[in-house]
């Protein structure tokens, strides 16, 4: 008798875990795996465990089922959301445990941050199948390091950003190029292989190129529904405010959006949304780190390695548009686009001089206009056009540090 229950409990438990296999299937048949993003070969897939964050819509589940069908696990793995309304009467331990019962392999587990304990499971988990591969997605706000159990050494952090104009050429128009470092970009190296006029697809980029599902016909109600979800429900649920203070972040955003770039005052920000000074600084870190804001700071040597905030950006050109209602100021939109392209492979930081500093060199951006005046005392200082093809000497086109991921 006993025998024979254990044996419907296994067959029922298998025909629920079948809805997940069979949604896993649905994914996977919908996936193209021609074009891989440029994290894809970063990351050290042979981990026991990572994380891939990052903001909402910038393609983290299109990469995982894209994996899945590049490494040939599909008969070994289980992609699973974690939002997935099996998850409201099984754990993510139970289902590793079945799972690995039935030869499983590779876990993948989506939107992690949506099942509460989540980093206490992960940590049961990689300690009792040591043969099984987990692998799972989050916002980027969650903080593997904050979690109830300390998953930092088990599992290393990858943070992916949305498409460059590079990505955005590939993905969207066909067009292939490689990746060039900074100092490919300085040397004027880079190139886009056949494109004599890059400026029509720079355009179509800074409105709806950074985000995957850009050429979506509703692409500028799907983004600010990502804005406001983000706000609304990530950020709250993370760090479980209540709805009053959820409000006030979209009180927050709104008001960055019509500053930015702007050096916070803290008191007169906090005043402006209602909030403590206090609470403020956290407000701005969390916003930045779910991706809709990026705060520039000034280089700095203490031991903390954080600098002074010395302005506050949107985080993409994508954001800016869809807040301004199409019509943002074109000096700020140059200055996100280069510090939203550059800061994925490089540190940068404000310049005391000129716009931004990145190790030795100062760059100062603008229109085709722009003088070399700010960048004088410079010890490498360049001038960064929008507006032109090609560049010459310490003159670099706008569109090219687009190229460098």
């Amino acid at each position: 008798m006993v025998q024979f229950l254990h044996s419907v409990s296994a067959l029922i438990e298998g025909s629920t875990m079948e809805r997940l296999y069979e949604t896993m299937y649905r994914l996977l048949e919908n996936t193209t795996s021609e074009f891989h993003r440029y994290i894809y070969d970063r990351i050290n897939w042979d981990n026991r465990m990572l994380g891939l964050v990052g903001p909402r819509g910038v393609g983290k589940t299109t990469l995982f089922l894209q994996h899945i069908k590049h490494a040939k696990q599909t008969n070994q793995a289980l992609f699973a959301s974690a939002d997935n309304l099996y998850f409201s009467d099984h754990t993510l331990f139970d289902t590793a445990e079945t799972f690995s019962k039935n030869g499983g392999a590779f876990l993948y587990l989506d939107e992690i941050h949506k099942y509460e304990g989540w980093s206490r499971e992960l940590k049961a988990i990689y300690d009792s199948f040591p043969d099984m591969h987990v692998y799972f997605t989050g916002s980027s706000i969650l903080d593997i390091e904050r979690g109830e159990a300390d998953l930092s050494r088990r599992a290393p952090k990858y943070h992916l950003q949305g498409l460059s104009f590079r990505e955005f050429l590939t993905m969207r128009h066909g067009i292939d190029t490689p990746a060039f470092s900074l100092e490919d970009i300085i040397e004027h190296r880079a190139s886009i292989p056949g494109v004599a006029h890059p400026l029509p697809y720079f355009r179509e980029y800074l409105i709806s190129g950074y985000y995957p599902f850009g050429q979506d016909p509703d692409f500028s109600i799907e983004l600010a529904q990502v804005i406001n979800r983000t706000l609304e429900v990530d950020i709250p649920q993370f760090v479980n405010m209540n709805a009053s203070t959820g409000r006030k972040l979209r009180k927050l955003m709104a008001l960055v959006s019509t500053l930015a770039p702007f050096k916070p005052s803290m008191a007169k920000l906090a005043s402006q949304i209602g909030a403590s000074r206090n609470n403020l600084e956290d407000y701005l870190l969390y916003i930045e780190k779910a991706g809709m804001t990026a705060q520039l700071r000034e280089s700095s040597s203490s031991i903390n390695g954080l600098g002074k905030v010395e302005k506050v950006y949107l985080d993409n050109t994508n954001i800016l548009y869809n807040l301004s209602d199409g019509a943002p100021d074109v000096g700020t939109v140059r200055e996100t686009f280069f510090f939203n392209q550059m800061r994925v492979n490089q540190n940068v930081f404000s310049s005391p001089i000129s716009d931004f500093q990145i190790g030795d060199a100062t760059f100062e951006v603008g229109g085709r206009s722009k003088s070399a005046k700010q960048i004088r005392d410079a010890v490498r200082g360049f001038v960064v056009k929008d507006d032109i093809e090609y560049g010459h000497g310490n003159v670099i086109p706008l569109w090219a540090f687009g190229l460098n991921y």
